[in-house]
């Protein structure tokens, strides 16, 4: 298609279809906006501002999916892509990572206007991260006796080194368990959840497989150099000369990048008056609520329904001393009741830091009933987070800030911290 016809009324793209495309701006998801004639054409391994030749893959009602068969008029901020560049974590490796970390900042602010309907007032600062091994959490699955990450989209494997987000150490052991996979005969074991700490000297796996597994060949993964016995690790965070230390279950969600970890808890905190009184809702093992306690006296309540996370929680908490009270309960559940504990000690700051889905219709009530003066938002999705920021502007909270962090680089994901403050007026 010559690009006269982009500009044709009536446009019919089909699957297959070969397309000119002038690419606009970045969407959710790691695609890159395009039109033909009227229809939204969502381009992968594009950058705005190029002109691209692209393929159509699948067209839905409203949208059509391509990807870059060739770049016309290539960015500045163009680069050479990884070797595969659809493997797990790679979507934006053809994009220089100032101009990775300026897309994302253009995402959230697309999110907050266009879901929203909110506008902010100045760029969000997206801070930086090393590109190359900063994961310290990975999900690697296995197929026919491969070890790795999937490729965007599909259930084939791609080497998890190529991806670059893992420790050259980490890859080797999962060579190591490959070996081990392989030598089993069989294709039981479908995923393998592997974690480490900040530093790296402590590693552990845990082998998810469809029926029970050689109890050798279990020991025999176990012994293997580079791991860990036991399915914890322990991380010792510094924040301002203070350390701290956190155990966490290898299946227990933590934030992944080592290289960003201090400086997103230590903004959290930082959002902690002193002495305050705290609820950290979604606490995961207690890495907000730890930090709280530890470094700003605050009185923290800490939350998490998750059966492994809550026992990492209330291990921390004993650790932490008579400042952090853990509880295992659903949210939804733990508002509900949430009226006794609020008449003996007033709520100062609430933090929540949900899943991708972002609060529940039921969550947002409780919290949005609770009115806490500070409600500090920790977000892994902009669009569910855009979606919640409406509703709890209008019950009467304004943002102070919003800061992000980069945790996955070379992807479209980032982390977003909101400060909404309740207007006491």
């Amino acid at each position: 298609m010559n690009r006269s016809q982009n500009n044709m009324c009536g446009v019919v793209l089909s699957p297959g279809q070969s397309v000119e495309l002038v690419v606009e701006r970045p969407a959710a998801g790691g695609a890159m906006i395009a039109r033909v004639d009227r229809q939204i054409v969502l381009v992968t391994g594009a950058i705005p501002g190029e002109r691209v030749k692209a393929r159509i893959e699948r067209v839905s009602k409203h949208v059509a999916f391509a990807s870059t068969a060739a770049v016309d008029e290539p960015s500045a901020d163009r680069r050479e892509a990884f070797s595969d560049p659809l493997c797990g974590g790679c979507t934006y490796s053809h994009i220089a990572y100032a101009r990775q970390l300026a897309i994302k900042s253009d995402v959230i602010a697309d999110a907050f206007t266009r879901i929203g309907r909110i506008v902010l007032p100045a760029p969000v600062r997206v801070a930086g991260s090393p590109e190359e091994g900063y994961r310290m959490r990975a999900r690697l699955h296995v197929r026919n006796r491969r070890v790795g990450f999937f490729r965007e989209g599909t259930h084939e494997i791609c080497d998890a080194r190529i991806s670059r987000q893992l420790l050259p150490a980490t890859c080797d052991v999962i060579d190591r368990v490959t070996a081990v996979v392989r030598s089993l005969g069989s294709d039981a074991i479908r995923e393998i959840e592997l974690s480490e700490n900040v530093d790296a000297s402590e590693r552990v796996v845990h082998v998810d497989a469809t029926q029970p597994l050689d109890a050798r060949a279990l020991d025999a993964m176990s012994t293997l150099e580079g791991l860990t016995p036991g399915p914890h690790v322990s991380d010792r965070i510094t924040i301002d000369g203070r350390p701290f230390t956190l155990r966490r279950h290898v299946l227990a969600f933590f934030q992944g990048n080592r290289y960003l970890l201090s400086d997103l808890v230590s903004h959290v905190s930082a959002r902690v008056p002193l002495g305050s009184a705290v609820i950290d809702l979604y606490a995961g093992v207690g890495l907000f609520a730890v930090a709280a306690a530890a470094l700003r006296g605050a009185s923290v309540v800490a939350v998490e329904g998750d059966r492994v996370a809550a026992a990492d929680l209330h291990a921390n908490a004993s650790a932490a001393g008579g400042q952090l009270t853990s509880v295992r309960a659903d949210v939804e559940g733990f508002l509900r009741g949430l009226g006794g504990w609020r008449a003996a000690q007033p709520l100062e700051v609430l933090i929540v830091d949900p899943p991708r889905t972002g609060l529940s219709r039921e969550a947002l009530d409780g919290i949005l009933q609770v009115r806490p003066p500070r409600l500090v938002y920790v977000s892994c999705d902009v669009a569910t987070l855009a979606r919640d920021a409406r509703r709890i502007i209008d019950t009467g909270y304004t943002i102070d800030r919003i800061d992000a962090f980069d945790l996955f680089p070379n992807t479209p994901h980032v982390e977003t911290v909101t400060v909404f403050d309740r207007d006491r007026t």
